[in-house]
């Protein structure tokens, strides 16, 4: 029996749209000047800092060769850090250091109320059911936690971050390996097959079922993913309900 609902964002709960449309370029224009004014608080060096070792470790050799190309001058180079971001964003890689600093690119978009959180329409009402069954809800996405819980803390219907127990990014493990999924299993104390894990992505789809976890496959207009393979199918999250027996309180 499901026990906890672990919820991909991006084409799951989110429109893709959203992400593609309004968080990704809210990032990619303000990069530049956001770096300029907070490249020397703590956390954004810190940041800045796994950035310079993640473009050391970049196996792409466009990437390396603009690294040598900036080795004498790299620790006080932001322009060059800048670069190499503003490339990550564009080719839409999958960074950790970029995801963190995207978080505080959002933040600072929320707070001045430039972007206003969009989901498909029956998210909220059915995050606020669930929750009021008993399920226990998570998120897991390549996003970072601090970009989760902005998204889910602006919402139509206020702060929904209470109704989560655990947030899981990539810092817990790669979505399309099943070492993740048992490693947030493990997180939550509870055995993988309580867990149901709802994504727009195959592969993701693949390594939570290897791992033991029920899957269900986000089938979206606009997700890149449209081949489910044999996981069962929703097209709407109200489908949730019909699917799995809601436990009792």
């Amino acid at each position: 029996m499901t026990q906890y609902l672990l919820l991909d964002i991006e084409g799951t709960t989110c429109p893709i749209s959203f992400v593609a449309d309004v968080l990704f370029p809210y990032a990619s224009q303000h990069l530049a000047t956001f770096l300029q004014q907070h490249g020397q608080d703590p956390d954004i060096a810190a940041i800045l800092e796994a950035a310079w070792q993640e473009w050391e470790q970049d196996p792409d050799p466009k990437q390396q060769s603009n690294l040598r190309q900036v080795e004498e001058q790299k620790r006080e180079s932001l322009q060059a850090i800048t670069h190499y971001l503003q490339d990550l964003i564009d080719a839409d890689r999958k960074s950790t250091a970029l995801k963190d600093l995207q978080g505080h690119l959002w933040n600072q978009g929320f707070q001045c109320g430039a972007i206003q959180a969009e989901f498909y329409p029956e998210t909220i009402r059915c995050l606020q059911q669930w929750h009021q069954a008993g399920l226990q809800l998570a998120v897991y996405s390549s996003g970072s936690i601090q970009a989760q819980q902005l998204l889910y803390g602006h919402t139509e219907a206020g702060d929904l971050r209470g109704l989560f127990c655990g947030w899981f990014d990539t810092r817990t493990g790669n979505k399309k390996e099943a070492s993740s999924y048992r490693a947030i299993s493990k997180q939550l104390q509870c055995e993988p097959q309580s867990i149901t894990f709802i994504s727009d992505s195959r592969a993701e789809c693949d390594a939570a079922k290897s791992a033991g976890l029920q899957v269900l496959f986000s089938l979206r207009p606009g997700n890149p993913d449209q081949e489910p393979g044999r996981h069962t199918v929703i097209t709407s999250l109200d489908q949730v309900n019909t699917i799995f027996t809601t436990p009792q309180r």
